[in-house]
């Protein structure tokens, strides 16, 4: 986009992203739907908090896979298996230490019961793992992680699947849970295995200039974008405009809804955001 300079920040995941949106911090970032949905309305982790109703999305991305990561020796195999274990479950800030969260309460394990747990980056969680001093780390990310992918690269892993009633009564809970398969090889010599999903969103605020974040929506889809997100990432292959707006948390900010009106992404019944997410 012409004229547009775009910083980018390091931050500690989506629930940070989110605080500093409200704030006005920072006029993008990123999410998981689900946390954004809780923003949005003032529910879940958000529960006491006032409804940030100005938040809108430019658009859902792409999956991230919750993964958790043992030692491929490792004794454990369930969720079940974590209690009396050192488990990372993400640091505070972050996505991940949410869903974490949400997994270990779906599969009656109580964070009390670990022992003891962990609040860490991903590559301290990973760090630890190989260093025997962690039995277990959660990430969520899209797939390959590099924090899995450096672990795997010094002691062999597995992801144990998140699957099976549990998880298909923690789907029918969470709307914004999806069904995810990471293939075999993703990470060095670990198999095929099914887990959960949620979406990655792009966020703004609404207060900002619907021709400016016209231009943005329009820039991310350009064909020149997409190139270099699948030369840059194995997971930039999975950007797909077409899914951009079917699933998405929040309302589309009036600029972004423009675009994917002109490019005929919105107006069938197909392709017509669900949820909260029509202005």
């Amino acid at each position: 986009m012409p004229g547009l300079i775009a910083v980018a920040q390091a931050t500690l995941g989506s629930v940070e992203n989110i605080e500093l949106l409200r704030s006005g911090a920072v006029e993008a970032g990123m999410s998981q739907a689900d946390i954004a949905y809780w923003a949005y309305t003032g529910s879940g982790i958000f529960h006491g908090k006032a409804p940030f109703e100005g938040l809108r999305s430019i658009g859902m991305l792409y999956a991230e896979a919750i993964q958790l990561v043992v030692r491929a020796d490792s004794d454990l195999h369930g969720v079940a298996d974590l209690k009396g274990k050192a488990v990372s479950l993400g640091e505070e800030g972050s996505g991940v230490l949410v869903e974490a969260r949400a997994i270990l309460d779906a599969f009656g394990v109580k964070e009390a019961e670990l022992r003891p747990p962990a609040y860490l980056k991903p590559g301290t969680a990973a760090d630890r793992l190989a260093k025997k001093e962690l039995d277990a780390f959660f990430m969520v990310g899209g797939f390959p992680v590099a924090a899995v992918t450096d672990v795997a690269n010094r002691e062999p892993i597995r992801l144990i699947p998140l699957d099976g009633d549990m998880a298909d009564r923690l789907r029918i809970r969470q709307r914004f849970y999806m069904d995810q398969t990471i293939p075999a090889d993703t990470y060095p010599g670990v198999p095929e295995i099914h887990t959960l999903g949620v979406g990655a969103e792009l966020l703004v605020r609404a207060d900002r200039d619907p021709a400016l974040i016209h231009g943005v929506t329009k820039a991310l889809w350009h064909e020149n974008t997409r190139r270099l997100l699948i030369e840059g990432h194995p997971k930039g292959r999975s950007f797909d405009a077409t899914k951009a707006v079917a699933n998405v948390s929040v309302p589309l900010h009036p600029g972004a809804e423009r675009y994917y009106r002109e490019v005929g992404l919105i107006g069938n019944a197909a392709n017509e955001p669900t949820g909260g997410a029509t202005p």
